[in-house]
């Protein structure tokens, strides 16, 4: 993968990090003093809470792979 295509991964998975940070504390998630509709016996903002705290670990893996500085240079493979 190029150096370029990299770094433009890795600014869109950043992205994608602050987006759902924020979007962790409006009241599409925590909506105030309401803990209807249940799923599964639990409020749907706790649901909510983890679906995203997965989605942030799958941008952190994808992080991880994406990252500019982290490829391996010709360089260094010799």
């Amino acid at each position: 993968m190029k150096r370029s295509s990299r770094r433009l991964y890795w600014r869109l998975c950043c992205l994608a990090f602050v987006a759902l940070s924020a979007l962790s504390f409006t009241p599409l998630v925590i909506p105030p003093g309401i803990t209807e509709p249940m799923f599964g016996n639990l409020p749907r903002s706790l649901w909510s809470g983890i679906l995203i705290a997965f989605a942030i670990l799958i941008l952190t893996l994808a992080g991880v792979l994406v990252h500019p500085d982290g490829a391996p240079r010709s360089e260094d493979e010799q």
